[in-house]
């Protein structure tokens, strides 16, 4: 698998998305559970075939570009709102990035770690694939200056906990479905949701800036926008009620450009043991 993925990182990409949007819509056409999980979360939204289609392609967008997004050559990456994070850094600001299922997740932490990780690394959440050959795969692609991994275990936690507080970044997908006893039923586009209460807990941290971020895929394979926008809503103390405001403003991000979402993700589903 590593030898594919190497061979598929030389190519262009414009020519991985083309691909992967073909092979999106293999998908979305041959698989009826998944077509019918992404129709219904779209519709849960208020979408309208228009508006969600293109959404098809990105799904397949999104796998098609890692091989080159982890061992490629660097692609082109414009910034919207970098200056949010200067003002942090300037600050001495530890930083909570919430980033949602929306374009290229995966760009977003690696080009913050490319241009500011020197100053302040960035510690990212994530769930490690059941799979050993995948674990081993996508650790390797990871490792890079400036980014650091952790699991969606209490130890995890307690290494993102100790980086806001060394004035580093960390960053995390709020609308992930975390572990049964690590959220919260709240709200989502007008469905209840279980929904991690760590972002929450992470952006209440003492003196944290909490920015919103997104990556963008531009046409035809031109390369990716970084848009960046600071949190400005009230975060309650309750954690259910937190979880809403999260999630409404998870909506209103998304709802910049819905055509980028990943609908397809199992969103409204039930939570997993910790264990």
């Amino acid at each position: 698998m590593m030898v594919l993925f190497r061979t598929l990182s030389v190519l262009p990409l414009w020519l991985l998305h083309c691909l992967g949007s073909a092979m999106g819509w293999v998908v979305f056409l041959v698989s009826p559970v998944y077509r019918r999980r992404f129709v219904e979360n779209a519709h849960q939204a208020g979408l309208s075939w228009p508006q969600y289609l293109p959404a098809v392609g990105h799904a397949g967008k999104m796998v098609a570009e890692l091989p080159r997004l982890w061992f490629g050559s660097p692609v082109t990456v414009l910034w919207e709102g970098a200056e949010h994070i200067e003002a942090a850094l300037s600050n001495g600001q530890g930083m909570v990035f919430l980033t949602p299922h929306l374009g290229s997740f995966e760009i977003t932490a690696q080009s913050y770690a490319q241009r500011f990780g020197s100053r302040a690394p960035m510690t990212v959440l994530f769930r490690p694939p059941r799979k050993s050959w995948l674990r081993t795969l996508v650790a390797r692609a990871r490792h890079r200056p400036g980014l650091a991994t952790a699991p969606t275990t209490l130890s995890g936690v307690k290494q993102m906990v100790q980086a806001l507080r060394r004035g580093q970044a960390v960053g995390l997908l709020p609308d992930q479905v975390p572990p049964l006893g690590l959220g919260a039923w709240a709200p989502f586009f007008g469905r209840s949701a279980y929904t991690m209460t760590l972002s929450a807990r992470l952006a209440q941290q003492g003196g944290a800036a909490v920015l919103l971020a997104w990556g963008e895929r531009l046409p035809w394979g031109r390369g990716f926008c970084i848009h960046v926008c600071p949190f400005e809503d009230e975060l309650p103390q309750d954690m259910a009620l937190a979880a809403s405001v999260l999630n409404l403003a998870m909506e209103r991000l998304i709802g910049r450009s819905p055509g980028q979402y990943l609908w397809g993700y199992a969103r409204f589903k039930q939570p997993r043991s910790a264990g």
